[in-house]
């Protein structure tokens, strides 16, 4: 990298563990003249690891339109900007955009240097497959929640989320009652030192009984077509009207549930319907 061209650079830098930042990105944040962060406090730590001294402006979503001007004015008189975020990519889901499409409208250039993501992680880990869709932070309301996750009740996409690992019972609730018979991963601290990751069925998942701390990525695996899942119940159903015929409730749902990899509450439910 001899030259950078003014512009504003959308740089991604590490999601958790500092050394996943590119080589290209530490090379365009010491040649930058300023670089726009959400948190001059937070990026500072990741700054001073790679020693780089460059000035920093706050951008943030409260002050976003308010910065505008000054950045434009940066622009002209031909600065090198970048732009990152407190963690993985810019814009996703994070300030950026005000910005972003006032550089477009002005022809002014806009570069990306690519990298960690949150959400292509959690994905990737997540063994749902790689066709998503990506919605970002949730409505806080029931109402708006359970809304906002009707609408993406659909078929051969898994769901992508990110929620604050404070309202995960808050948002558990809302899972099971719109999307049963999916599965769930749910990824916490990511590259970090105490990275964890819970795999489970949605409908067998339970409350947290302790807080999570941080920031969740949610992977919700696709929905079954239906046609599949009516094919499968009517196998199901049949072999619960047999084993009821010999075995209790309780042991049918500890043998099916294994047998078929379906969760305890769907042979539950059977079992009660035909045991009438």
């Amino acid at each position: 990298m001899n030259s950078l061209e003014s512009g504003l650079y959308i740089v991604s830098t590490p999601i958790g563990n500092l050394e996943d930042i590119t080589l290209r990105s530490i090379e365009i944040l010491k040649r930058s003249d300023l670089i726009l962060c959400e948190d001059t406090r937070h990026s500072s730590k990741l700054l001073n690891h790679f020693n780089i001294k460059n000035k920093l402006i706050p951008y943030h979503k409260f002050n976003e339109k308010k910065s505008l001007n000054k950045i434009i004015k940066y622009l002209n008189e031909g600065k090198i900007l970048s732009l990152i975020s407190d963690a993985g990519t810019p814009v996703i889901s994070d300030p950026g955009n005000i910005i972003i499409n006032e550089c477009i409208k002005n022809n002014y250039k806009v570069f990306t240097a690519p990298g960690p993501s949150a959400v292509s992680a959690a994905v990737s880990l997540s063994g749902f497959g790689d066709k998503f869709l990506f919605y970002g932070f949730l409505p806080k309301t029931e109402s708006d929640l359970n809304k906002s996750l009707r609408k993406l009740d659909v078929e051969g996409f898994s769901l992508v989320f990110f929620i604050p690992a404070v309202k995960i019972n808050f948002y558990i609730k809302s899972f099971k009652k719109n999307f049963p018979g999916r599965k769930i991963f749910i990824a916490r601290e990511m590259t970090k030192k105490h990275e964890t990751y819970y795999r489970q069925n949605i409908d067998d998942l339970s409350p947290f009984k302790t807080q999570l701390k941080g920031e969740l990525t949610i992977v919700i695996s696709k929905k079954i077509k239906n046609e599949q899942l009516t094919t499968n119940y009517v196998k199901l159903e049949k072999q619960v009207i047999n084993y009821l015929k010999t075995y209790t409730v309780k042991d049918i749902v500890e043998l099916m549930s294994k047998k078929e990899k379906v969760s305890k509450k769907i042979i539950y439910n059977l079992c009660i319907k035909y045991k009438k």
